[in-house]
């Protein structure tokens, strides 16, 4: 795995804002420092036993992994084992004594109110999920749910749910579409309806999220929010796993990265954003298993995206480039007038130096509208600093690994020195020059949405 420093200069270059750690390492805690990154630590499961049973033990958790680095390191919330109800039920005994003791830790130390303290859990212990208004926990669970809901209750603290549509369609053996996992568009008559509520669910997400509050309501808890610390889709599986692919990961991601920063919360709770935590930020190819175990990361081990992620409205956000070797060219199929009409508008009002498209110099040929928008739009994109939303074109371009590059004419990006800025400042995204292609404003940039949204990834940094 890559050490601490590459992990958080990968962070850092994604914007990534929010970050949860499988355990509480100190180098990578120290990595951290002085980043405004909100970081979720640990407690392993395989230490619960020693801090549900020992008030002391857990005070020197805290101490050593949290006291020790915090503010410095911007610790916000601590998750107390990982579904330890379904993976460690032998523990579940102390898991409410191992809350209640990190919790306590805090106070003495007065952080109580800056780190919240948690558990997360299994989607799988709320039994009869559809419709949702009627699901329930698994009774055989409730003493220590209860005691559990209550503690998150009073400190102000939330529910942390892990929830996998991509293991609910797996076992559902048919019943659940693909597309109604993936999150893609349904029509109405192949929407879920909720006969009871008659309200209308459009993936297996949402359903499983309102799920889980009409499960604690109906152990009289009602305003404790869920944050779901894991989910996502695999990239890659074996041969009786035939949907995790590429593509399906990339959907999947993509449309629950866009449900998220779209603040629609659920059909029961349509005001409530639901904070979440992709899983992963790494593949792990040495994990046991099944093939779709070591393939559920954004990036692999040195750093290098599995797929690009697509967000409508925001530009293309790339999960991502940290080399700078990307590049944006015309989208194949595009319209030519409205290719046209992006290149004028990038070689006029957005200020790329397009010389090296004239008749004799290096980039002139292939004469044709798609390449000489290609390396428009691409030195544009370069001239933005890669930023969300500037390869987008009103949809005719898109982002790409591939080098563009062809004989003498060298693409910005690639270490050439053609594309650079004609006349200083770009203009604004949402320029109104009366010569600008129609519809090139590219909304709202994903990072400053980062920054006031808790779209939050999860860092599989396991040591």
């Amino acid at each position: 795995m890559p050490n601490p420093t590459q992990v958080v200069a990968l962070l850092k270059a994604q914007r990534i804002r929010h970050v949860r750690l499988y355990n509480a390492d100190r180098a990578m805690l120290l990595a951290l420092a002085n980043t405004g990154i909100e970081v979720m630590v640990s407690v392993p499961n395989e230490q619960l036993l020693g801090v549900g049973q020992s008030n002391s033990t857990a005070a020197n958790w805290v101490s050593r992994n949290v006291v020790a680095h915090y503010p410095v390191t911007n610790i916000t919330a601590i998750s107390v084992g990982s579904e330890v109800l379904t993976t460690l039920p032998n523990a579940a005994p102390v898991l409410v004594n191992a809350l209640k003791f990190i919790h306590s830790a805090l106070v003495a130390s007065n952080l109580d109110r800056q780190i919240k303290v948690s558990t997360p859990l299994s989607s799988s212990i709320i039994l009869d999920s559809f419709p949702p208004s009627q699901a329930f926990f698994n009774r055989s669970l409730n003493s220590v749910l209860v005691p559990t809901l209550n503690f998150l209750q009073s400190t102000g603290s939330y529910l942390m749910l892990n929830i996998y549509p991509y293991y609910d369609y797996m076992q559902s053996n048919g019943v659940i579409p693909l597309d109604y996992a993936l999150f893609k568009p349904l029509p109405p008559n192949k929407e879920a309806v909720d006969a009871n509520t008659l309200l209308h669910y459009t993936n297996v997400f949402d359903a499983m999220v309102d799920a889980a509050y009409f499960a604690m309501s109906f152990l009289n808890f009602t305003n404790i929010p869920v944050v779901v610390t894991e989910s996502g889709w695999p990239s890659k599986g074996n041969a009786n796993e035939p949907d995790a692919t590429v593509d399906n990961a990339n959907t999947f991601n993509s449309n629950l990265i866009r449900h998220v920063l779209n603040k629609t919360g659920t059909p029961k709770h349509p005001a409530i954003a639901v904070s979440t935590y992709i899983y992963e930020l790494y593949n792990e190819d040495l994990k046991p298993g099944p093939l779709s175990e070591k393939n559920w990361g954004l990036f692999d081990e040195n750093g290098k995206p599995i797929y690009i992620l697509h967000l409508t409205g925001s530009g293309e956000l790339l999960a991502n480039d940290t080399t700078s070797q990307t590049f944006c060219t015309t989208r194949d199929g595009a319209d030519q007038k409205m290719l046209q009409a992006a290149l004028d508008w990038a070689c006029g009002p957005g200020k790329v130096d397009c010389s090296p498209l004239l008749q004799g110099e290096d980039c002139y040929e292939p004469d044709n509208v798609a390449a000489h928008a290609s390396y428009a739009f691409n030195a544009y994109y370069h001239q933005m600093g890669m930023a969300s939303g500037t390869c987008n074109f009103n949809g005719v371009a898109a982002i790409t690994t591939t080098n563009p590059s062809h004989g003498s004419c060298l693409f910005s990006g690639s270490g050439g020195r053609n594309g650079t800025f004609r006349n200083g400042t770009a203009p604004s995204m949402n320029s109104t020059a009366t010569n600008s292609s129609p519809g090139i404003g590219y909304g709202s940039s994903l990072t400053s949405i980062l920054s006031v949204i808790k779209f939050l990834i999860l860092s599989a940094f396991l040591l």
